[in-house]
């Protein structure tokens, strides 16, 4: 009897082995975050991946829950890149070879990232761990490598509770009761709370106390009609909006331990960017102000209870009505609402201000008048309105007054400028309503103005 010679039996394990263990991710292939894998949002990041296959194409994909707006679907991005001889890949210099997006941009993986349907090809993704996000490796359709890492939407020692007298606010802070710089927040016409549920922890998370507060909550329309509004004791049309909440606000502020009611500043976007100037341009007590994609009038107000064109201010101060700058056909504009045509509201303001240039001087705020720091983020390409056109109309009248005020004016950006170039900005864009810009340019211009916002509130209000 014949005994297998043992060198071909060793030899033949270890083929084995060595095929078993090729198809399976190594140890030693990794993806390298830092400056960790657990940071606040907005923090900048550097990506790269080591012991790779060599001079190979790498397809990284990108994965995460929609927040805000977008709801909680599943979002996903991916990208081809080589790479080195040394098995290394880093995506702060190398473009990719193709994919969701062009160039070499760290934050790319991250700001083209689209909504897909919900698959069980997609890694396990945790609607309890706000801001998660997995990247995984592939080399054709073998998996190499994966990594979890989370973009945490505020400070795990920051505490954010509602606030009784506000209907809809939020007041974010951190620990102690040291006295520390302010910020109010106001949204635009999106309306309702998301602004105070997103901006004022993510604010907060900087050493501010912030105020998230909601003023305008309008109905929604869905295939049974319409529905009200998600805070019912706010006003539901945008229409003579009363200034003098602002001042309650602070009134309110400074009756806080942790608050220093002389470093009091207000952020403001959109709509509310021209609810924050034209309070400043009232209101004393305002040490800076943020106004990302602003206005330098006041427009016609909006909404139910509104039986034809150019009845309304969109806000008032002291119970009267502030003079307003009509629009002209933004019922023909809007009309693409309901046949899916593009919409882009900046015709009918522009419009709106050929057709009535008498009514510009009265309707104009006096930005003048506002003596504190003012920061400005504006898009050239805006197609809610002209916020570049009107940022510069502004910066004209407070420096022939010798005012601080900066001016960031992107070329190529649309409307949607508040965020801080690490979340997906593809769905700018997606429905009949047009905010004008790219996904890559308003990344782009998000990722610069957020730190420069940052150091601006710092060097106003301190911490």
């Amino acid at each position: 009897m014949l005994l297998p010679r043992p060198p071909l039996l060793a030899q033949a394990c270890a083929l084995a082995c060595a095929l078993a263990w090729a198809s399976l991710p190594t140890q030693a292939q990794e993806i390298h975050i830092s400056p960790a894998a657990e940071v606040l949002e907005g923090t900048p990041l550097q990506l790269r991946l080591s012991e790779l296959p060599a001079n190979s194409a790498i397809r990284i994909v990108s994965s995460r829950l929609a927040r805000g707006m977008a709801g909680g679907g599943p979002q996903q991005a991916e990208a081809i890149f080589r790479s080195d001889a040394q098995g290394r890949v880093d995506l702060a210099t190398q473009a990719p070879e193709s994919g969701s997006y062009q160039g070499a941009d760290v934050r790319g993986l991250f700001w083209s990232m689209q909504s897909v349907k919900a698959s069980a090809a997609l890694p396990p993704l945790d609607p309890e761990q706000a801001g998660e996000v997995w990247l995984q490796a592939y080399a054709g359709e073998q998996l190499l490598t994966e990594k979890k890492l989370r973009l945490r939407p505020v400070a795990p020692e920051v505490q954010v509770r509602l606030v009784e007298e506000f209907a809809g606010a939020r007041y974010a802070v951190g620990p102690g009761t040291h006295k520390r710089g302010a910020i109010i927040v106001l949204g635009g016409s999106e309306g309702g709370s998301i602004a105070a549920r997103s901006s004022a922890p993510l604010l907060a998370s900087q050493g501010y106390a912030v105020l998230g507060l909601p003023y305008y909550s309008p109905p929604s329309w869905g295939p049974e009609g319409m529905k009200p509004g998600e805070l019912p004791s706010l006003p539901p049309a945008f229409s003579n909006i009363e200034l003098s909440r602002l001042q309650q606000a602070r009134d309110w502020l400074a009756k806080q331990p942790e608050v220093d009611a002389s470093r009091i500043a207000v952020y403001g976007v959109s709509k509310g960017a021209e609810f924050a100037l034209a309070a400043a341009s009232r209101m004393d007590w305002i040490k800076a102000l943020v106004a990302v994609v602003p206005s330098d009038v006041i427009w016609e107000g909006w909404g139910l209870g509104q039986t034809g064109p150019d009845q309304f201010s969109s806000f008032a101060w002291e119970g009267k009505p502030l003079p307003w700058q009509p629009y002209q056909g933004m019922a023909e504009e809007s009309a693409g609402f309901a046949t899916g045509k593009p919409v882009h509201l900046r015709r009918p303001m522009a419009q709106g201000r050929a057709a009535h240039p008498e009514r510009l001087a009265a309707a104009r705020i006096p930005v003048e008048n506002f003596r504190g720091a003012l920061l400005m983020v504006s898009g050239s390409d805006d197609q809610m309105w002209d916020s570049a056109a009107m940022a510069r109309n502004i910066e004209a009248s407070r420096k022939a007054k010798g005012l601080s005020t900066v001016n960031l004016v992107y070329e190529g950006a649309g409307h949607g400028l508040s965020g801080h170039g690490w979340s997906p900005t593809t769905g700018y864009n997606a429905g009949p309503m047009k905010l004008g810009g790219s996904p890559a340019v308003d990344a782009a211009a998000q990722a610069d103005a957020w730190p420069r916002t940052l150091q601006f509130l710092q060097q106003q209000i301190g911490r």
